[in-house]
């Protein structure tokens, strides 16, 4: 067992980020880069006027004990409520992170039809360009003909390193493809839940999404043919109060081949103890657990889980600081 490890299985919660009854963490995303992880995700502020507003943030850490101040890199604009990191893709020299707007504007509970998906770049997980549209529908179909779509993951063709993916929440799980992250091609739809992640390992595609509750996992050789999913990933949610009414949004990071790590990563977050049908804006935290095999998951405080356990509610408070943002792109994509 390495240090890491060692750190991973003292944790004495599952919780990484708690919420409150005026804050939220969802839909976690995470990007390691010279031993710092990078954690995504949509930050759900409840002013004190009751107005909702939600962004893309970022915090960072080295072991998961201790995390750097929340930073917002998505600015405040109901209209907009950009939200839902997917996934990070190192191209051409930069940093792109895709999310989708989650428009409230009118006091909706949910997003409206007015909900896309976007993409910011960065040089160095810092500093992020404006938002820009992904017209994943294609060059043919102008914006307001496009649907409401939420929840983008991209990643790359295990087989032709050059096409780039988009999937994303639309009639189930639909899908988009391209060559330089500016042009897309449509390219059909399949059963699926919401909050698509995708790990190219083992010579196949693993594929999680979820659905009314849990993490389901579907897996293929070549993105057409998908086996049915098995039981969803619950881990300990029978046991946790801050889950039971639903534990969503996968996200798998797989570092089982570096050396200082060893271990696939699941980032998720719980909602509870009622549903999203009564608690949607607050109290949603994100949560971690760890995998050898992408099969079978484990989480800190797993052999007292069958007890009341430890207090998962406990956790650190961090103050926030306003988005940085790039009024330029950092870099060109080729054509």
């Amino acid at each position: 067992m390495n240090a890491f490890q060692n750190d991973l299985e003292s944790l004495k919660s599952p919780i990484l980020l708690a919420g409150s009854d005026r804050v939220a963490y969802r839909d976690p995303c995470v990007c390691c880069k010279d031993g710092t992880f990078h954690l995504f995700f949509t930050l759900v502020e409840t002013e004190p006027g009751g107005t909702v507003f939600l962004y893309v943030a970022t915090t960072e850490t080295r072991d998961f004990h201790s995390f750097s101040p929340i930073r917002k890199i998505t600015v405040r604009d109901r209209r907009c409520n950009y939200s839902s990191p997917g996934n990070i893709l190192f191209y051409n020299g930069s940093y792109h992170l895709c999310f989708q707007s989650y428009c409230r504007e009118n006091g909706e509970k949910f997003g409206n039809e007015r909900c896309r998906l976007f993409r910011s770049s960065s040089p160095d997980l810092h500093r992020w360009s404006p938002p820009e549209l992904l017209p994943v529908k294609g060059p043919g179909v102008q914006e307001k003909r496009m649907g409401r779509m939420i929840d983008p993951f991209w990643f790359f063709d295990r087989k032709d390193p050059g096409k780039i993916w988009c999937f994303f929440k639309q009639n189930g799980i639909s899908r988009a493809w391209s060559r330089n992250l500016k042009e897309w091609t449509f390219a059909g739809r399949m059963d699926g839940g919401e909050n698509v992640c995708v790990v190219s390992a083992d010579n196949r595609y693993y594929l999680w999404s979820s659905p009314e509750n849990g993490i389901a996992l579907q897996t293929s050789d070549d993105l057409e043919h998908w086996n049915s999913p098995g039981d969803p990933i619950t881990l300990g949610q029978n046991h946790w109060d801050w889950a039971r009414g639903r534990l969503t949004a996968g996200f798998v990071l797989d570092l089982r081949n570096n050396p200082d790590i060893g271990r696939a990563l699941l980032f998720y977050h719980g909602i509870g103890p009622e549903d999203e049908s009564v608690v949607f804006d607050t109290h949603a935290c994100i949560g971690i657990a760890w995998s050898d095999d992408l099969l079978q998951w484990h989480y800190p405080g797993e052999e007292s889980a069958g007890t009341h356990g430890p207090d998962f509610t406990e956790n650190r408070t961090f103050r926030t600081t306003q988005p940085t943002l790039l009024t330029t792109s950092p870099g060109k994509d080729r054509s």
